[in-house]
C-alpha cells in the first residue's frame, strides 16, 4: 500500500471481530481524512492483504459504510469505493456537545494521551537518521498544512502530524499517534478555521521540523508541547 499513513491504520485485524475491526480501521481513515471526500480506497485485493482478511468480510465492512454514508462503490473499469463522508462545518454548540459526550475526565485523559505521544515521536525522529526521500516527505507535508485552504486545513494538518510519527519506523507509534489524533478529531473539527491561530500553529509547525531536521530532541519537545498546549488553550477558550 502505498500511503504511509493507511500502513500505519491498516494493520492486520483480530480474526474474531474481523467484520467489525475492518469498520472501525476504515472509518478511522475516513474521519481523519487520510483518504480524502472524492477519493478512492485502494484496490479490494490490495486492503484484504493489508488487514489480513477475506475479501467477502471486505466487501461486507465496505457496505455497511456505504449504507451508513461514508462511502460510495461504484463498479466498472474506473470503479471503487470512493469517500463521500464530509467533516461537518462548525456550529455553534458542537464542541460543547462533544465535550459532554467524551465527559470531561475523558477530554483530559486524551490530552495527556496526544501530548506524550507526539512528544515522543518528535523526540525519537529527530534521533532518527532520516534519508533524503524521508526529509522531504517531511517537508512536503509541512508546506501541505501550511499552505493549506482553510477547507482542506483539519486533513492536511492530521496528514502532517500523524507523518512525525509514521517517519519513526514504528508501527506501533504509528498507530498510537493516529489513535491519540482521532479522540481529538471531533473536538478539532468543531472549532472554527481561525487566521491567527492558523498563523501561529504555520510557526510551530516550522519549528517542530526544523528541531527534527536539526537533529535536536529536545527543541523538538518544546515545539511540540507549545503547540499542542496551544491547541488545549484554543478549546477551553471556546469551552469557556
Amino acid at each position: 500500500m502505498s500511503e504511509p499513513q493507511l500502513v500505519a491504520l491498516l494493520g492486520p485485524v483480530r480474526a474474531g471481530n474481523a467484520f467489525e475491526e475492518t469498520v472501525e480501521r476504515l472509518l478511522q481513515a475516513i474521519k481523519l481524512g487520510v483518504v480524502a471526500p472524492g477519493q478512492k480506497l485502494p484496490p479490494e485485493r490490495e486492503l484484504a492483504a493489508q488487514l489480513g482478511i477475506s475479501r467477502v468480510t471486505l466487501r461486507e465492512a465496505i457496505r455497511a459504510l456505504q449504507d451508513a454514508g461514508y462511502l460510495d462503490v461504484r463498479r466498472g473499469r474506473y470503479g471503487g469505493a470512493f469517500v463521500v463522508y464530509e467533516t461537518p462545518r462548525p456550529g455553534h454548540g458542537d464542541l460543547r456537545r462533544a465535550v459532554i459526550e467524551m465527559g470531561a475526565g475523558e477530554l483530559a485523559d486524551a490530552l495527556t494521551f496526544r501530548m506524550a505521544i507526539e512528544c515522543g515521536a518528535a523526540q525519537v525522529l529527530a534521533t532518527t537518521a532520516l534519508t533524503p526521500d524521508q526529509r522531504d516527505l517531511l517537508r512536503r507535508r509541512l508546506t501541505d498544512v501550511n499552505e493549506a485552504a482553510p477547507g482542506d486545513y483539519r486533513r492536511l494538518d492530521t496528514a502532517f502530524h500523524l507523518a512525525i510519527a509514521e517517519l519513526t519506523g514504528s508501527s506501533l507509534l504509528a498507530a498510537a499517534a493516529a489513535d491519540a489524533r482521532l479522540r481529538v478529531t471531533d473536538l478539532l473539527n468543531a472549532i472554527p478555521v481561525l487566521g491567527p491561530n492558523i498563523d501561529h500553529a504555520a510557526a510551530q509547525h516550522v519549528a517542530m521540523v526544523d528541531a527534527i531536521l536539526a537533529g535536536d530532541p529536545e527543541a523538538a519537545r518544546r515545539a511540540v508541547v507549545e503547540h499542542l498546549d496551544a491547541t488545549a488553550s484554543l478549546l477551553r477558550a471556546f469551552l469557556a
